[in-house]
């Protein structure tokens, strides 16, 4: 079920931990994974910092079109699905990214740092919402 756009979607993805990001395979056969996210207020943008050889950051290199509904940690959609377009972050909203996530986050943020060095350097994922 898709979406448009609602003015309430920061007050619907604020209180969860993580959103499913969906991104799409080169045969445009939907990829939905569970992430951790910060909300930009001022930009009314929504960030994400993963690691430049993981999937979705392969997926998005092909296609920028996304969806993307709040979850449970294993995926579990918790609302409606929102379409949007992601865009690689610049340096500087990188830094912004990984400070918003160090704050919600915490020692997790940092401990999965740690984790997922083999998957490459970090990125920042930006999504506005159609």
């Amino acid at each position: 079920m898709s979406s448009s756009f609602s003015p309430n979607w920061i007050s619907v993805l604020s209180g969860h931990a993580y959103i499913n990001l969906e991104t799409y395979r080169r045969n445009g056969q939907p990829v939905a994974t569970p992430i951790w996210f910060t909300i930009d207020y001022n930009n009314k943008m929504i960030n994400v910092v993963t690691r430049t050889e993981t999937g979705k950051v392969k997926r998005l290199r092909n296609n920028s079109k996304v969806r993307i509904v709040p979850c449970g940690i294993r995926g579990q959609p918790k609302g409606e699905w929102l379409n949007g377009k992601a865009i690689f972050a610049t340096p500087e909203q990188l830094e912004i990214a990984l400070k918003q996530r160090n704050k919600k986050y915490g020692l997790k943020a940092k401990l999965s740092g740690i984790f997922s060095r083999t998957k490459g350097d970090l990125i920042g994922i930006t999504i506005s919402l159609d």
